[in-house]
Order: C-alpha cells, then structure tokens, then sequence
C-alpha cells in the first residue's frame, strides 16, 4: 500500500495542564477525506493548527508527504503550504478586495502567472463552485453559502494536493450545506485532492468522507468508514451522532456550577 499522505503518529499536545490531544494516530491516503468530528474542546481544531504548522506538538510525529514536519523552519512551512489549501470557518475572505481578486491572491502571491493567466484560473474556479460571473462582487453583499464557495475556489487556485476545511458547513441552511458537501466531493473527483474535514455537522461527515475519527477527552474514541462508524456499538459514538453527547455534556457542565450564564 502506498504511504499515507498525512500521518499522525502517538501526537500528543498539552495547553499548560490541560491535555488536548493524548497519543492520537491517523492516516490519511491520497485521495481520501477523513472527517474530524468530536464534541467541542475534544481536539478537532488543534489538529487543523497542527497540520498547517501554527502548532508544534509536545510529542510524536506528523508526517505530510512523507516529510516529518514537527521539525520545519518556517520557509519549510511556507514551501509546503503552497501545495495545502484551507477553507476557515468564517470564509476569511479580505472585504476590501472583490470575489476575483480573493481568488486569485494566491496566485498573486506564489506564482508568475500572467493577469490572463490568473482570470482564466479565476473564472474556472468561480465556474467550478457554481458563481460564474461574480469576480466583480464583494464580500459584504455575498450570502454566507456565497462566501463558503469563495472561500473553496481560494483554497484550489493553486490546485493543491490537500485541502483542509474547518467547519465548512457552519452557520448555513441544510440546502447549503449540502451545497458545500456536494462540492466537496467534486473537488475531490476533479482534482484528485486528499482532504481533512472538521465538523460537528454528521449530514455532511457521511455525506462527504471517506473515514471518520471521532475525537473525545483528547484521544481517537472511534475510526472507520461512513458505514462503520453509523453502526458502531460505542455509546458515545452513537450519542454525538444522535447530537445526545453535546446535550449530556452541557448538563454535567450546569449541574457543576460550569454552565454559561
């Protein structure tokens, strides 16, 4: 079998006593979407600062490409994020440039692509994540679904082989977020990219990975396909599925004094 594309082995990280994530191992093979799911607090977003080295861990290994990366300088770093794309949570587009200039600040950034060049990438990613037409618009008149869309074309102009999503399908409707869901698959079969996806929403989790790990207390609780993971015999895999395990975490939390007023 070929080597894992992105490879967590026995990472552990700690915020002063708190432990976030405790010996964690995974693989992710080229191709693949691992889904990240937990309650909140577990992890999921530790593990995204990880991968893109805003984080070194206490100990283990995280291996991307077959490069040890816990060692990196910072120009490492940065020759590497090239080849990674991110869709943040909030979209994070800049408000003071328009749709076309945010998809292609990248290109700008990294490469010596001419203007031509650049709007004919923009316009086929645009095309791609179903906005024709809108380079000219700006993010404050966008939909949230809208600026999730532009936030995808932003993360595959520089067609990467790994794309990362935090949250993609945050804040929207269930026809958008299945929108975002679909897209993701389709990136996956256009461009061949091997993903991770962090997300509390489960709709999007089957719809649009491969594997699931679900992160609990700081270690892997379960790992397996979509299908494995629905018929999984462990009660708290079945709790967050059935959204109980956020609900029974937040009543321990009041009866302890610790709920938000």
């Amino acid at each position: 079998m070929a080597e894992p594309i992105i490879q967590f082995q026995e990472v552990s990280m700690s915020f002063g006593p708190k432990i976030i994530l405790d010996k964690v191992s995974f693989n992710v093979y080229a191709g693949e979407t691992l889904a990240v799911i937990g309650p909140s607090g577990c992890g999921k977003s530790t593990v995204l600062k990880l991968l893109i080295g805003l984080l070194t861990p206490d100990s283990g290994r995280i291996i991307i490409k077959g490069h040890n990366v816990c060692d990196f300088t910072e120009d490492e770093w940065n020759e590497l994020r090239k080849d990674m794309g991110m869709v943040f949570q909030y979209s994070a587009l800049f408000d003071f440039l328009d749709v076309g200039e945010n998809v292609a600040f990248g290109l700008r950034q990294h490469t010596t692509k001419s203007d031509k060049e650049i709007q004919e990438i923009v316009t086929r990613m645009l095309d791609m994540v179903g906005l024709p037409g809108t380079e000219k618009s700006y993010p404050a008149v966008l939909s949230g679904g809208m600026k999730k869309r532009v936030s995808l074309a932003r993360a595959i102009a520089l067609e990467p082989d790994i794309v990362l999503y935090d949250e993609p399908t945050a804040g929207l409707d269930p026809i958008m977020a299945n929108i975002i869901s679909e897209l993701i698959l389709k990136t996956k079969a256009t461009l061949g990219v091997t993903s991770l996806l962090v997300t509390h929403d489960m709709a999007s989790a089957f719809m649009a990975a491969d594997k699931i790990a679900m992160l609990n207390a700081g270690h892997i609780e379960a790992m397996g396909t979509v299908e494995q993971i629905k018929k999984s015999s462990n009660h708290l895999v079945q709790q967050f599925i059935r959204g109980e395990l956020f609900v029974e975490k937040k009543r321990k939390e009041c009866a302890s004094g610790e709920c938000e007023k």
